[in-house]
C-alpha cells in the first residue's frame, strides 16, 4: 500500500489494535475508512483520528467524549472549539483520576493496617498453640 493510504492489516500492525477494534471504531462513526468492495483503506485523517482515540481511551475518556471532540475537528475555527473542549474534558478527568487514586492509597493503607493486625492475630495463636503443647 502507499503511505497515503494502509490496509486494515498495516493499521492493526501500526497501531497494535485488532481488525475487530477498527471495524468497532467504524461502526462508532470514529473512523471513516475508504471502502473498496471488502477491502477497507485508512487515510492519513483516520490514522490521526486512531492515535486520539487510543490515547483517550487511555486517559479514560468514553468513546462518546471522543466522538464529540473529534467532531468538533470541523468546526471552521482553526480547531480552536476542540482544542478549548478537550482541554476542559481532560482536565475534568485528571481530577477524576487523582481523586481515584487517592481513595485508592486510603484503601491500600486501610488493607496494609488490617493485614498488619491479622499478622499478629495469627502470631498471637500460633504462640499460643506451641504455649499450649
Amino acid at each position: 500500500m502507499s503511505e497515503e493510504h494502509l490496509t486494515i492489516r498495516e493499521m492493526c500492525d501500526a497501531y497494535d489494535v485488532t481488525p475487530r477494534t477498527l471495524r468497532f471504531y467504524e461502526s462508532k462513526e470514529l473512523l471513516f475508512p475508504i471502502r473498496e468492495g471488502q477491502k477497507r483503506l485508512f487515510t492519513k485523517r483516520d490514522r490521526a483520528r486512531l492515535k486520539l482515540i487510543l490515547r483517550g481511551k487511555r486517559f479514560g475518556f468514553s468513546l462518546e467524549e471522543i466522538r464529540q471532540l473529534l467532531d468538533l475537528y470541523d468546526m471552521g475555527d482553526q480547531q480552536a472549539t476542540q482544542l478549548e473542549r478537550t482541554y476542559n474534558v481532560a482536565q475534568q478527568r485528571l481530577k477524576d483520576m487523582e481523586e481515584q487514586r487517592d481513595e485508592l492509597n486510603e484503601a491500600i493503607d486501610d488493607l496494609r493496617e488490617q493485614l498488619k493486625w491479622g499478622e499478629k492475630i495469627l502470631t498471637d495463636f500460633e504462640n499460643d498453640l506451641k504455649a499450649a503443647q
